[in-house]
């Protein structure tokens, strides 16, 4: 099996690379269906990753506190290898409420993991709202708990989404998430 990194690295105040992805709730989405948020939480992630298995709470947590930010779950594993990511199993995480994200949505082709670079599960990338458009403004870890049994002591993502909401720069810096890598189809 050939694993491929991805194509692209998206850097600070890059605007969000559209996409139309199918989302459990039998909607198409893309940028515009978030329009109304602040910013915009990307976090590519998957259901069998124990590493994003134990940020699902956190997730969680931030999408029903902060109204005015859209918490977006991305799955682009290989379903064929890792069943765990079925779409199927996608809305069952939903339905029973493992997932409780704005929108989690599935990036069959891959594509869209490719073209914002992410490379593990969890990997998270914040854009705010300027002008309509989103930019980039945190692509890092979510909190500094480095294994899926760690306690986190600080919550990166939490702190950057508090500064972009207050309406100033994210000054932290960017740590590479930890986690799985993503489950690449065969070329």
């Amino acid at each position: 099996m050939v694993l491929k990194e991805s194509d692209s690295e998206l850097a600070a105040g890059d605007a969000a690379p559209d996409f139309e992805l199918e989302g459990v709730d039998g909607e198409t989405h893309s940028l515009d269906s978030f329009a109304d948020a602040e910013a915009l939480l990307l976090v590519f992630t998957c259901n069998h990753c124990p590493y994003a298995q134990a940020k699902f709470d956190l997730l969680n947590e931030l999408a029903d506190a902060y109204d005015d930010v859209a918490v977006v779950g991305i799955n682009a594993n290989d379903a064929d290898e890792y069943p765990d990511d079925s779409f199927e199993m996608m809305r069952e995480y939903v339905d029973e409420g493992t997932v409780e994200y704005d929108a989690y949505l599935r990036d069959e082709s891959q594509a869209v993991a490719r073209t914002y670079g992410a490379v593990c599960t969890p990997d998270p990338f914040l854009f705010a709202r300027d002008d309509g458009e989103f930019e980039l403004v945190y692509h890092g870890r979510l909190d500094d708990a480095l294994s899926p049994d760690d306690e986190p002591t600080r919550f990166h993502v939490r702190e950057a989404i508090e500064s972009v909401l207050a309406g100033e720069s994210v000054d932290l810096e960017w740590q590479p998430s930890q986690g799985c890598s993503i489950k690449w189809e065969d070329d």
